[in-house]
């Protein structure tokens, strides 16, 4: 799909609409969305995309327009090579780059309603920014539900879609395990109602409030139960001086994954270099002897047994090896001009 901002021009994109504005453009969406619909039906693939059994999600206006805009789509690509259908897919293309244009319009006239909500629920876990996209993903949706006969402004009923939107990010964010949507929805009920108990002076328990929230015991008890996190930054009282999680947990003989992205740059420089100064008899006695592929120190006579070499061989080799090395002060540069001279010569 198109980006909707290239089809309005700038100075219409943030503008505050009035009550009657809301209801023409979301008439005018309609009537575009119409018009697509009718020159989608008549073909069988397309319009066997409109009459398709929805799902239960799908049946809402907005899977009804999610089945126009795929059936549009079809229509479309069916006539770049049919002649006989090329008028119909350019009337339902157009028909549905108007609303799609109209109702993008419509969105962004709350553009206000996003920025005010995500000042309010900006906090640690989101910040305002990532709240004012998540505000624009909720008018859009709210854009493609959205009635003109129901007697509401525009502005009201996206308020509520932008901050769904907003607070179901921050619950999936702040939470170490993501939750579905209806178990988000069904604690942050559960919350509201622990708040209407507590502001009464009511005792309440488990059974109370999922009785009042609409389900069973043992549901209630999980969902309450996902807001129980612990932090590694938590002091924990251990002494005189408390320590956070995070100490006693961590492992300080583990290898950082910094420290180990740099030791495997150094070895495979290193190895470049024994490669540009070393024999490679030298070069397999140091690197059996040190390690340096696979970490195991070995002693000379096992080397010796590798080579079929006596133990005192192996040990001049090594100190030869040593020498070589030590006398190579610019090794690495050494390493450099060998290589570079192998890719002119593959270059020849």
């Amino acid at each position: 799909m198109a980006n909707p901002f290239s089809l309005l021009p700038a100075a219409r994109r943030s503008e505050r609409l009035s009550a009657e504005e809301e209801k023409d453009i979301a008439r005018a969406i309609r009537k575009a969305e119409d018009t697509a619909r009718q020159a989608v039906l008549g073909h069988a693939d397309a319009e066997s995309i409109l009459k398709r059994r929805p799902d239960r999600a799908e049946r809402t206006r907005a899977g009804a327009v999610d089945r126009l805009e795929s059936a549009v789509e079809t229509l479309w690509k069916l006539g770049k090579d049919d002649p006989s259908l090329r008028q119909r897919a350019r009337t339902a293309k157009g028909a549905w780059a108007q609303a799609e244009s109209l109702r993008w319009r419509l969105a962004m006239s709350g553009r206000r309603i996003a920025h005010g909500e995500a000042r309010k629920l900006a906090g640690p876990f989101m910040d305002e920014e990532d709240l004012v996209q998540e505000g624009y993903i909720g008018l859009l949706r709210a854009a493609k539900r959205f009635d003109p006969d129901r007697g509401i402004r525009f502005s009201t009923y996206a308020r509520w879609w932008v901050r769904a939107q907003m607070t179901r990010a921050i619950d999936h964010t702040g939470r170490p395990v993501r939750l579905p949507g209806c178990a988000v929805e069904q604690t942050r009920n559960l919350r509201k109602a622990i708040k209407r108990f507590e502001a009464a002076g009511m005792p309440f328990g488990i059974a109370e409030l999922a009785d009042e929230v609409g389900i069973d015991k043992e549901r209630a008890e999980l969902l309450l139960s996902q807001g129980n996190t612990v932090s590694l930054e938590q002091p924990v009282d251990d002494g005189p001086r408390p320590r956070p999680l995070e100490r006693f947990l961590s492992d300080e003989d583990a290898i950082q994954p910094d420290q180990d992205a740099i030791q495997g740059q150094e070895l495979k420089r290193m190895h470049d270099a024994f490669s540009a100064v070393l024999s490679d008899r030298q070069r397999f006695v140091l690197t059996r002897r040190y390690g340096l592929e696979d970490g195991e120190f070995r002693t000379l006579s096992e080397v010796g047994k590798e080579m079929a070499l006596s133990r005192e061989r192996v040990r001049q080799i090594e100190r030869e090896a040593l020498i070589r090395l030590r006398d190579q002060s610019n090794i690495r540069d050494a390493a450099k001009r060998r290589f570079a001279d192998e890719d002119l010569g593959d270059d020849g």
